[in-house]
C-alpha cells in the first residue's frame, strides 16, 4: 500500500525509516519531509496543518494510510478532517481523534482524566488571567520547588520550575497577563512537585486493546548535568535501566491499563500512540503528563528495537485488532545523540553545509532539522541530526553513538557529552 508520513522531524525520519524497511509498503511519501527522508521517500512540500493540500496529496498518490507524528495536526483535528470527509473516511489515520489529542493539547484536560480514572499523578489547580491572586495564594500553601505549566501546546517549552516563591509568582503573573507562552499560557495549571527520576512509556492502542513499546529516558536541558534551557530533547537512552520487572508491572496496572480502558469508556477515539511521561518517586510511578503521538528523540532509540513490521502493527491500529499481533523487541540497548545548532533553543542560524554523514558507520543517523539543497545538506532547525547505536547495555551503546557523532560536522555544531550521567 502507499502510506503517506506527515512531519519533518527526526521522529518522521524513524518512522519512515521503519515504513520503508516493510514489503508491505509500495510507495512512500514524507509531508514535508527532510534531507534524511529524501533517501527513502518522496518528499511534498505541504504544511503539517495545511489539511486540504494534504487531501490533494492522500487523493492523487492512492494513499491507504496516514502515519501523523507531530501533535499540531492532531490537535488540530486532522484525525476528524478525514473522518468527516466522503473521499477520505476510510483512509487509515494513524492519530487520536480531536477530542483524544485534548490529553496533550490541554494541561488542564489531562489533568482532569486522570483523575477521573484515578491514575496517579500530581496534586494540581488551574487558573486564569482573572484568579491570578488566587494562584498566587495557592502557591504560598506549596512547598518549593513551584512547578508551572502552560496549559496548551509551547511547543516543550511551557513548563516552569522555580525554587523562589515571589519569582513564581512574578513568573505565573508573566504567563497569565503578559502572556510569555502566548495562547498556549492563557490559563496555567500549577502542580506539586514530584522528586524523582523521569522516564517515558510508549504504548500503540486501537481503542481498546493495546501494545507497550519499550521504555525510554530523554535528556531535556541543553547543559551538561541537566542545566540551563529546556529544548525538545538532547538524546535518549532505550530501555530504561532502573525500571525493572516489578516497576513495569505497576506501570501497566496503575498507569497504561486504566488509560486505555479511560479512553474506551469516554467513548474518545484513540488510534495511535500515546506517550507517557512518567516520575518514579520512590518506587511507584506517577503521570507528569500525556503526549498523543511519539516522543522526540526518543522514537529514534525505541523504533529501532522494534524487530516487528511496523506497518503490520500499524494496520492492527487501524482495524482495531491489535489484540492479535505480537511485537518482538531488539534485548540490546539504544542510544541517541542530538546534535544541535549553536544558540539553540535561544536564536541560531540555518543553512550551515553539514559534512560527514556517509562516514558514519554501524550507526543510524536520523536527520531532525535538515534540508537538501542541490546535492548539499543544510542545517534547517535548532535540532539537527540523531544519531543512534545499539550496545549490551546503555554505555557501550552511548560510545557508539559519541564515537559516530564526531564524524558530523557542521559550523557551531554542539551535542551532550554526558548523557547517562543519572543513570
Amino acid at each position: 500500500m502507499n502510506i503517506l508520513v506527515v512531519g519533518a522531524g527526526g521522529r518522521e525520519h524513524t518512522f519512515a525509516y521503519k515504513i520503508a524497511q516493510s514489503p508491505l509498503c509500495s510507495q512512500l511519501f514524507v509531508a514535508p519531509g527532510n534531507a534524511g527522508t529524501a533517501t527513502i521517500a518522496e518528499n511534498i512540500p505541504v504544511g503539517v496543518t495545511d489539511f486540504e493540500a494534504i487531501k490533494e496529496i492522500v487523493l492523487s498518490k492512492d494513499i491507504e494510510m496516514v502515519v501523523v507524528g507531530p501533535e499540531d495536526p492532531l490537535v488540530q483535528g486532522i484525525s476528524d478532517f478525514f473522518a468527516n470527509d466522503p473521499a477520505l473516511k476510510n483512509i487509515a489515520v494513524i492519530g487520536p481523534s480531536k477530542e483524544g489529542a485534548r490529553l496533550e493539547g490541554s494541561k488542564e484536560y489531562a489533568k482532569e482524566f486522570l483523575f477521573r480514572h484515578q491514575i496517579p499523578t500530581a496534586a494540581y489547580q488551574s487558573f486564569t488571567a482573572a484568579t491570578v491572586a488566587e494562584g498566587k495564594q495557592f502557591l504560598e500553601t506549596l512547598q518549593a520547588p513551584y512547578v508551572l505549566k502552560a496549559d496548551g501546546l509551547a511547543a516543550g517549552k511551557g513548563v516552569l520550575i522555580l525554587q523562589d516563591l515571589e519569582e513564581a509568582k512574578t513568573e505565573l503573573e508573566n504567563m497569565l497577563t503578559n502572556q510569555k507562552f502566548g495562547a498556549a499560557s492563557q490559563k496555567v495549571v500549577i502542580e506539586e512537585f514530584l522528586d524523582g527520576i523521569e522516564l517515558s512509556v510508549f504504548v500503540l492502542t486501537d481503542g481498546k486493546n493495546y501494545i507497550t513499546l519499550p521504555t525510554a529516558k530523554d535528556y531535556k536541558r541543553i547543559g551538561e548535568g541537566d542545566t540551563g534551557l529546556n529544548t525538545g530533547g538532547m538524546g535518549a537512552i532505550s530501555p530504561v535501566p532502573f525500571a525493572d520487572a516489578a516497576f513495569m508491572q505497576k506501570i501497566e496496572e496503575q498507569i497504561v491499563q486504566p488509560t486505555v480502558a479511560g479512553l474506551a469508556k469516554e467513548d474518545i477515539d484513540y488510534k495511535g500512540f500515546i506517550f507517557i511521561g512518567l516520575i518514579k518517586v520512590g518506587d511507584d510511578p506517577k503521570v507528569i503528563e500525556y503526549n498523543v503521538r511519539m516522543g522526540d528523540p526518543e522514537t529514534e532509540v525505541v523504533l529501532p528495537r522494534v524487530q516487528t513490521d511496523f506497518v503490520s502493527l500499524l494496520q492492527h491500529v487501524a482495524n482495531q485488532t491489535l489484540d492479535q499481533a505480537e511485537i518482538t523487541i531488539d534485548s540490546r540497548a539504544a542510544t541517541t545523540v542530538m546534535a544541535v545548532s549553536g544558540g539553540y533553543p535561544e536564536a541560531y542560524e540555518k543553512g550551515k553545509e553539514i559534512t560527514g554523514i556517509d562516514t558514519v558507520e554501524d550507526a543510524l543517523v536520523f536527520h531532525a532539522g535538515t534540508t537538501l539543497v542541490g546535492d548539499k545538506v543544510l542545517t534547517n532547525g535548532g535540532r539537527v541530526i540523531a544519531v543512534t547505536s545499539f550496545g549490551d547495555d546503555f554505555r557501550k551503546a552511548l560510545a557508539g553513538s559519541y564515537d559516530q557523532i564526531q564524524k558530523l560536522n557542521f559550523d557551531k555544531m554542539y551535542y551532550r557529552k554526558d548523557l547517562g550521567f543519572d543513570l
